[in-house]
Formats: structure tokens, sequence, C-alpha cells
């Protein structure tokens, strides 16, 4: 079985839920073990949210910029990819293996590395010639015995 769905998203702090929601919804219906659907869940609300705090200034007149999310359930694999039009990661252009720990007193920065102890396969990385920063991680999918998209 192959899913895909990709969201344009306003930045805005109410977007986070809906993404959410929408890949819990579409994991649950496809029978994906609640775990892993849970894991990968924590996981797009931290990408979003960075999306949401550092994803680049907004149009004129105060309206908030764009970020994208795309999710890919496809075989044994969950693929999830958000990116943003933001500054980017610092060192522009490079794809960074490891997120930069935040210090153990700090309020922020540790979504990152939350992703990372949550997914299989994660990637930092900045788009090329247009700017802004892109997240994609990815899981390996257990299934429960009876998923309800093949019942249905």
């Amino acid at each position: 079985m192959s899913i895909w769905w990709s969201l344009h998203l306003r930045r805005d702090a109410a977007s986070v839920p809906l993404a959410r929601r929408l890949l819990v919804g579409t994991m649950e219906t496809a029978g994906v073990d609640p775990d892993v659907s849970y894991d990968l869940s924590v996981a797009l609300s931290e990408a979003c949210a960075n999306a949401v705090e550092h994803g680049g200034a907004g149009a004129p007149g105060g309206t908030p910029g764009a970020y994208r999310v795309t999710a890919y359930l496809d075989g044994e694999k969950c693929r999830i990819e958000v990116a943003d039009s933001g500054p980017g990661f610092p060192g522009a252009g490079r794809v960074r293996a490891k997120a930069v720990p935040a210090p153990e007193d700090a309020e922020h920065g540790r979504g990152l590395g939350l992703i990372q102890e949550l997914a299989d396969h994660v990637h930092f990385a900045n788009k090329p010639g247009t700017g802004g920063a892109v997240v994609s991680f990815d899981k390996i999918l257990k299934w429960t015995k009876d998923p309800s998209l093949l019942t249905a």
C-alpha cells in the first residue's frame, strides 16, 4: 500500500496540530502501530513548530509566510518532509547529519534532537537557490493486525 499527501500551511501555530492530526489519522486508517504513529506525530510536530518559528518573513502587510509538509507511507516506511522559506540552517547549502544539541538549561532548541531520537533516518538541509530549511525523516513502520483501511 502506498499513501502520500502534501499540505501548504500558513506559518501559524494553529497549523501544527492540523498536520499532526492528518498524519495520525492516515496512519491509524492504514493500520500503523500506535507507538510508531505517536513517535512520528511528535517528530512532525517538532519539525512544524520549527518551520512556524524560523520559517522566514511573511508577506507584506503582516500576513504570515507558509511552509510545506509532505508525508509518504510506502510499503514498510514512512517519510516526512517539512520545508520552509526561511534563512535555512547555518552553513548554507550543507546537509547536516546531526542537530547541534541545546544546552541543558536552554528553554528552546531541543526539537531537532528529538526528531533524531524518534526517527530512523534524519536529514537537515537548505533548499538550493531559493533558501529555506528542509527537515526530512523516515521510520520503518510496524502494523496492527486489523487496519481499518483494509476492512472498509
